[in-house]
C-alpha cells in the first residue's frame, strides 16, 4: 500500500467520525418526522401539534449542521405544516408526498 500523509490520514478518521454523527442525526430526524406522521395520521391535533414542534426543531438543526440543505429543511417543514394546519382545520386529509396524475391515454 502507498505511504499516506499524516493529514490525509487523519481527515480520513474525520471523516468517518463525522459520517457516523451524521447518520445517527439524519436517523433522528427521520424518527421524528415518522412520529408526526402518524401522530397526524390518528387524527389528534394537540398530539400532532407537539411532534411537529419537535420535528421543525430538529429539521432546523439538522440544517444547521449541514446535515441537509437550508432549502430542503423548509420545504419539509412547509409540507408537515401544511399536513398540520390541514388535520386542524378538519379539512382533507393531505398526503405526505404528492401522487403522480394518472397517465393520459
Amino acid at each position: 500500500m502507498a505511504k499516506r500523509s499524516l493529514s490525509s490520514m487523519k481527515r480520513v478518521r474525520q471523516t468517518v467520525k463525522r459520517a457516523e454523527r451524521n447518520k445517527s442525526r439524519r436517523s433522528a430526524l427521520k424518527s421524528q418526522v415518522r412520529s408526526f406522521l402518524d401522530a397526524a395520521d390518528t387524527g389528534k391535533a394537540d398530539a400532532a401539534s407537539k411532534e411537529f414542534l419537535a420535528a421543525s426543531a430538529l429539521i432546523d438543526r439538522a440544517a444547521s449542521h449541514g446535515i441537509i440543505h437550508k432549502n430542503t429543511a423548509g420545504r419539509r417543514k412547509s409540507r408537515l405544516a401544511k399536513r398540520l394546519n390541514a388535520l386542524k382545520s378538519g379539512g382533507a386529509k393531505t398526503p405526505a408526498k404528492p401522487t403522480k396524475p394518472a397517465a393520459k391515454k
